[in-house]
């Protein structure tokens, strides 16, 4: 990744931490020039707008920056003139090189340095599966082979595997690690054949020491995928190569996989990561706050822990959101900001309309029918499962009652939205791959 590269997800960031005017016209006219001395380089056009964004907008500018790269970052602007009178006369090639890649150069040998196994909050919750990880670490190839992590979104399972390649990396330098999420490996996969480069592929995926795919449940269906998954799987394990997989449900619960995948993945250890209770997000926002600097009042980290119910990256984006007010204005976030963050975070507090127009999205998507065609009177059978799928997960996750949910179906009568959500309950009753199917849209409803 380029600084260039850096500095563009930098402004992405910013968007939600500056004004739109701040950012127009004192930040985006900023150039981006290197990692040197500790300090991401910015040139200003002019004296005036360096000092305005030194004085005003460094603290944030760093902020976000930080989240980009993954390791705490300061910033240094100056101006084209003071640039130039810098530069020196001479440069080696190596220099030359370093100052094009100079992120990737830096954290060459440490991923995301933030996510070890000393930042991770340990309780009742996730303590099995914090010392698998540090098993796995400790002994890579040993008891824990392979080791598979399962757990609702936004728990922390990607946090322990990459606290399982930085400890690695830190305890044996020579071993050779991959993270790569299952996306990402079907997408190679897929380009691969197109480009008959699948010579190349199978050498990266198979020559490590640490393997370790995120999202393991996404290759459910997707059949090639499977089958190549599984031949790569097959010679890691004869290599005794360290297998670590991260799904958020046990693999008997995975739709569509294959019967001899499914085998592999529970022929290991498996584990799970819970919901946290009150104390775990308690001491999960005390520890994030030492690591914003920010200094929060026991009130306001109880609020926040608990009125976000279970999500641990919902607490991040609530932190993150308290942390820019505090570097905009210099004050310390009180309970209005803590109200106002945790209202802008979790969909439980966004307005019912909101929440009535992602449910129609999301089952849309999931069926292929459009929104008109669910909230209209037509009776085809394709059309007609999606509305009374629609009409109970909105009787699941929204306080509508059922004449409520009627109007949004063309003024339907309680009775009719009674029937679909009856008939929806008998068909979960006969096919368990239903109420799959539906929690994953009631998944993404709340994530999205």
């Amino acid at each position: 990744m380029t600084f260039r590269n850096v500095w563009e997800k930098t402004l992405v960031q910013l968007q939600e931490m500056v004004t739109k005017n701040a950012l127009d016209m004192w930040i985006k006219t900023l150039e981006p020039v290197a990692y040197k001395d500790d300090a991401a380089l910015l040139i200003s056009p002019s004296p005036f707008q360096r000092d305005i964004v030194m004085s005003k907008y460094k603290d944030v500018i760093a902020a976000a920056m930080t989240e980009v790269v993954g390791f705490e970052i300061d910033i240094n602007v100056i101006t084209q003139e003071e640039n130039v009178k810098s530069a020196p006369s001479h440069k080696t090639e190596e220099e030359t090189k370093e100052e094009e890649d100079p992120i990737s150069n830096f954290t060459a040998s440490i991923v995301h340095p933030e996510y070890t196994f000393e930042s991770f909050v340990v309780g009742d919750s996730n303590r099995h599966a914090h010392a698998a990880c540090m098993a796995v670490a400790q002994n890579p190839s040993g008891a824990y082979n392979p080791l598979f992590i399962y757990g609702a979104s936004g728990l922390g399972k990607t946090h322990l595997l990459y606290a399982i390649e930085n400890e690695v990396k830190r305890k044996y330098p020579d071993k050779k690690c991959l993270y790569v999420r299952s996306e990402d490996f079907t997408n190679e996969f897929i380009d691969a054949v197109r480009n008959n480069t699948q010579a190349e592929f199978k050498n990266k995926y198979r020559s490590v020491d640490l393997f370790m795919m995120d999202d393991v449940q996404f290759i459910g269906g997707k059949e090639a995928t499977q089958s190549e998954f599984f031949h790569t799987f097959e010679a890691l394990y004869v290599e005794n190569t360290q297998i670590v997989l991260v799904s958020d449900r046990p693999p008997r619960d995975i739709q569509l996989l294959t019967d001899r995948l499914r085998s592999r993945f529970e022929s290991g250890v498996i584990v799970s990561v819970g919901q946290p209770d009150y104390e775990l997000k308690a001491a999960i926002i005390r520890q994030r706050c030492v690591f914003y600097k920010m200094d929060l009042s026991d009130e306001v980290i109880e609020f926040i822990a608990q009125h976000v119910k279970s999500n641990i990256r919902q607490i991040e984006g609530v932190l993150k959101k308290m942390m820019a007010y505090r570097l905009i204005s210099q004050s310390t976030p009180n309970m209005a900001i803590a109200q106002s963050a945790i209202r802008d975070i979790t969909n439980e507090n966004q307005p019912l309309p909101v929440v009535i127009d992602k449910i129609l999205l999301e089952v849309s998507r999931e069926y292929d029918v459009t929104i008109d065609e669910i909230c209209s009177s037509r009776r085809v059978e394709k059309i007609t499962n999606a509305r009374q799928i629609a009409m109970y997960i909105m009787r699941e996750i929204t306080p509508m009652s059922l004449p409520e949910i009627g109007k949004q179906f063309g003024n339907r009568d309680h009775s009719t939205v009674h029937h679909a959500i009856e008939r929806v309950e008998y068909k979960i009753r006969m096919n368990s791959n239903l109420k799959l199917r539906i929690d994953d849209i009631i998944k993404n409803i709340r994530e999205s």
